[in-house]
């Protein structure tokens, strides 16, 4: 069944808002062509409608034994300057990014980011699988009522009932930040700064309410002036020194790029940015096994590369 390729990219977006991981939504969807190849004489109706029953179906058996994935503004109060690590919580605990070329048409790349971002799809792992799995197919994929209430084998008064409540409980979840237009060049200049160890020109490219997480850690920091503080505690200049930043393009409608500490992979970071600031870093430490998704080396990396 070559055709069903032609649904990959689709398929993989709707089963990441479902799952909130990358490799778990690619698992889904090689199991939903898996399922569709061995019961393709049993399909009935459009070949889209009937791959994307099967990926619910996929989508709700992996959650049924799941917990709800997470970032740290979730699960902790935000941390002061010095204060130490807690235990790190596994990496099935917490929202996983994606980069954007997986999961999102090339035609409707800007409309769609919004629908990817780590807070929107943090928010959506509140929602019980149904309510979430009748949000993303009403709400993002812009199916029709009727056609949600077949998918899912129930009425379209369920379907509009389960919408409804889905939004009251979207509505009461932080939202995401718009992208801006020169992000990429402001944050190059944070990492131009950040590697020279140039704290006066990155407490001017930081929003004063400006966030920062370190998954698989619940430690998190809100505020420009707790983040320099933590940026001027010892070691942060070492560390700083020894940093080589690689863009790896988007990744949940934000840039991303891979931190390498003397060359070795130390961390993922996805930024936010707002109205020429920086309003949050996601720094995915020990994603090392992340890297080859985002196109990034394992191996050694050098400034050169990065050029």
């Amino acid at each position: 069944m070559n055709d069903l390729e032609q649904y990959r990219i689709g398929l993989t977006g709707y089963c990441y808002r479902m799952l909130g991981a990358a490799t778990e939504a690619e698992d889904a969807v090689q199991e939903t062509f898996l399922r569709a190849w061995r019961k393709q004489d049993q399909r009935q109706g459009q070949l889209k409608s009937w791959l994307y029953a099967i990926a619910t179906n996929v989508c709700l058996d992996m959650l049924r034994s799941a917990q709800r994935r997470v970032i740290a503004m979730d699960v902790a109060e935000p941390s002061r300057a010095g204060t130490e690590f807690p235990a790190p919580l596994p990496e099935s605990s917490w929202i996983q990014p994606i980069p954007d070329a997986r999961v999102l048409d090339p035609a409707n790349v800007v409309a769609e980011r919004e629908t990817i971002r780590l807070a929107f799809v943090a928010a959506l792992q509140y929602l019980p699988p149904k309510q979430r799995a009748v949000l993303i197919l009403r709400e993002v994929l812009v199916w029709k009522a009727d056609e949600v209430a077949e998918l899912l084998d129930t009425s379209v008064a369920s379907v509009n009932s389960a919408l409804q409540r889905a939004r009251a409980t979207m509505a009461t979840r932080p939202s995401a930040k718009p992208l801006d237009e020169d992000q990429q060049q402001l944050i190059e200049r944070y990492m131009q700064a950040f590697t020279r160890y140039d704290l006066d020109t990155l407490v001017t490219l930081l929003h004063e309410d400006a966030t920062s997480t370190m998954p698989p850690f619940t430690w998190w920091m809100r505020g420009r002036d707790e983040l320099m503080a933590a940026l001027r505690g010892a070691g942060s200049e070492a560390i700083c020194q020894i940093s080589t930043f690689a863009p790896a393009g988007f990744a949940n409608g934000a840039p991303v790029y891979g931190q390498y500490l003397e060359g070795k992979p130390f961390s993922l970071q996805v930024f936010e940015v707002s109205g020429g600031l920086i309003t949050n870093t996601t720094t995915y430490l020990q994603a090392g096994h992340l890297f080859p998704l985002f196109g990034l080396p394992v191996d050694e990396f050098s400034d050169a590369q990065s050029s």
